[in-house]
C-alpha cells in the first residue's frame, strides 16, 4: 500500500513470505536475547538461587501476558482481512480500537501483578529459598507489564500490514538496551535481580514507544492519531471473536505450563535452575515456529480478504515445511550442544545436569511442535481460531496435567515431568492433520468472511 509494507495478495508467494519472515525470525530472536540476558547475568553474577528465582517467575509472567497477545493475534487477523480487502476506513477503526484495548489491559495488569504475587508464588510451590527474589523480580516486571503489552499490540498491527521490518529494529535497540542495563545494575551495581526486572521493562518501554511513534508518523490512510484511540464497540467485537479463542488459549496453555512449573518446584532448586536454563535455551527453538505461524496468519488472512483461495493452498505448503525443517535442524544442534549451552547460564554441575536431560528428552520433538504452531497459525488466519484453541486445551492443557498427575504419583522422577512436552506436541500434531485433512475449513473461511 505505501510501499513499507508486504502485500502479500500479490507478487511471488515463496519471496514474500521469507522477506516478511526472516525480519520476524530476526526479531524473535533478539527477543529470546533479550529474555534470555536476564538469566545469563542473574546466574553468572549472583548465583544458582537467583537464577531459580527468575525462572519460577517465568510461567506466570507468560500467564499475564499470554491472554492479551491472543486478543492481539485476533486483531491481527481483523487487521490484515482489512488491508487485504483495502477497506481503509474499517482498518483505521481497528488500529485504534486495538490500541486502545491493549492500554486498559496493561493497566489492569499493572494492578493484579502487583497485588497478588506473593500469593500466585507460593501457590506454585516456588521452594522458600527462592520465594522472596522471586517476589521481588515480578513485582517490579509488574509494573512494567503495561509496555510489554503494548509492544506486542503495536508490532502485531505492523506485521498485520505487512511491515516486519520496524518492529525488529526496534526489538534490537531495545535488546541492547537491556543487555547494557543488565550488565550495570546487577554485575556492577549489584541490585540482585530487582535490577534485572527494572532492566526488562525499561527496554521495552522504549520498544513500545518506537512503535507508537512510527505508527503516528506514517502518512497512510489508517495512520495513529491520538484523539482517534478509542474503542469501537462494533469493532471490539470483532476483534473478541477472533483473538478471544487465542487468548483463552494462550492462558490456558501457560496455566497448564504453571503446573509442569509447580512439579519441577518440588524438587531441588538446581532443578528449577536447570529447567529455567534450558527454557531459554528452547526459546531459540521457537525462532522459526513463530516466524512462520505468525507470516502464515498474516499470509491466509489478506489473502482470504482478497478472495485468492489458490494463493492460500500454496503459501500454507511452502511456510509449514519450512518451519518444520528449520524447527528439526535447531533441535539436533542443541541435542548435541546441550552442556555448552546450559553452562552458559551457570557452571554448576547439578543446574547443567537437570538442564541438559530435559534438553535431550524434548528437542528432538520440535518438528512437531512446529507443526501444531503453523497449523493453528492458519487456522487464525482462517478465522478459526476455535479450532486450535479446542485442540491445544484438550492436549496440551488437559491431557498434560492429567499425564502427570498419574505419572507423578506412580514415579516421582523429574524425566517424567519432561516427557509431557513431547508427548502432548505429538497428540496436538496428530488432531490438526487429521482436522486439516478431514473437514472443509477454507472453503467456510472463505463463505464466513464478509467485510
Amino acid at each position: 500500500m505505501d510501499g513499507k509494507g508486504i502485500d502479500f495478495t500479490t507478487g511471488p508467494i515463496e519471496r514474500n513470505m521469507l522477506l516478511f519472515a526472516i525480519p520476524l525470525l530476526l526479531s524473535n530472536l533478539f527477543q529470546q536475547l533479550y529474555n534470555a540476558a536476564d538469566s545469563v547475568i542473574v546466574g553468572n553474577f549472583v548465583g544458582p538461587e537467583a537464577l531459580a528465582a527468575v525462572s519460577s517467575s517465568t510461567p506466570l509472567i507468560n500467564m499475564m501476558v499470554g491472554f492479551f497477545n491472543g486478543m492481539a493475534i485476533g486483531a491481527g487477523v481483523v487487521i490484515a482481512g482489512y488491508f487485504g480487502a483495502r477497506d481503509m476506513e474499517k482498518l483505521r477503526k481497528a488500529i485504534h480500537t486495538d490500541i486502545a484495548f491493549g492500554i486498559a489491559a496493561g493497566a489492569v495488569l499493572v494492578v493484579l501483578g502487583t497485588l497478588f504475587t506473593p500469593t500466585i508464588l507460593r501457590w506454585m510451590q516456588t521452594p522458600e529459598d527462592v520465594l522472596p527474589e522471586s517476589i521481588r523480580y515480578f513485582r517490579i516486571y509488574s509494573l512494567g507489564v503495561i509496555f510489554s503489552v503494548l509492544y506486542n499490540i503495536m508490532m502485531g498491527i505492523m506485521n498485520a500490514l505487512g511491515d516486519s521490518r520496524h518492529p525488529l529494529y526496534y526489538l534490537i535497540l531495545s535488546s541492547i538496551i537491556n543487555i547494557f542495563l543488565d550488565l550495570f545494575l546487577v554485575g556492577v551495581v549489584r541490585t540482585g535481580v530487582g535490577g534485572a526486572a527494572f532492566a526488562t521493562i525499561m527496554s521495552q518501554a522504549v520498544s513500545s514507544f518506537l512503535c507508537m511513534r512510527k505508527l503516528m508518523h506514517d502518512d497512510t490512510p489508517y495512520k495513529v492519531r491520538i484523539r482517534d484511540i478509542r474503542i469501537d464497540r462494533a469493532m471490539l467485537r470483532r476483534i473478541i471473536s477472533y483473538g478471544l479463542p487465542s487468548g483463552v488459549q494462550n492462558s490456558v496453555i501457560n496455566f497448564a505450563n504453571i503446573i509442569v512449573q509447580t512439579n519441577i518446584n518440588t524438587f531441588a532448586s538446581f532443578a528449577v535452575a536447570g529447567s529455567g536454563a534450558y527454557s531459554k535455551i528452547e526459546g531459540f527453538a521457537f525462532l522459526p515456529i513463530t516466524s512462520f505461524s505468525l507470516s502464515l496468519t498474516t499470509f491466509v488472512g489478506q489473502n482470504i480478504g482478497a478472495g485468492k483461495r489458490d494463493r492460500v493452498i500454496k503459501g500454507v505448503k511452502f511456510g509449514v515445511l519450512c518451519s518444520v525443517l528449520m524447527a528439526e535442524c535447531i533441535g539436533l544442534f542443541f541435542f548435541i550442544s546441550a552442556p555448552q549451552l546450559i553452562s552458559l547460564f551457570n557452571s554448576s554441575p547439578d543446574v547443567v545436569s537437570f538442564g541438559v536431560r530435559q534438553a535431550r528428552i524434548e528437542c528432538l520433538f520440535y518438528c512437531v511442535l512446529a507443526l501444531s504452531h503453523c497449523i493453528a497459525g492458519v487456522l487464525r488466519g482462517a478465522g478459526k481460531a476455535t479450532v486450535p484453541m479446542a485442540i491445544m486445551l484438550g492436549a496440551w492443557c488437559i491431557f498434560r496435567v492429567i499425564y502427570i498427575t498419574v505419572a507423578l504419583s506412580i514415579s516421582h522422577t523429574i524425566e517424567l515431568v519432561y516427557l509431557a512436552y513431547p508427548i502432548t506436541w505429538v497428540l496436538s500434531s496428530v488432531l490438526f492433520i487429521v482436522y486439516l485433512l478431514k473437514a472443509d475449513w477454507l472453503d467456510r473461511a472463505f463463505r464466513r468472511h464478509d467485510l
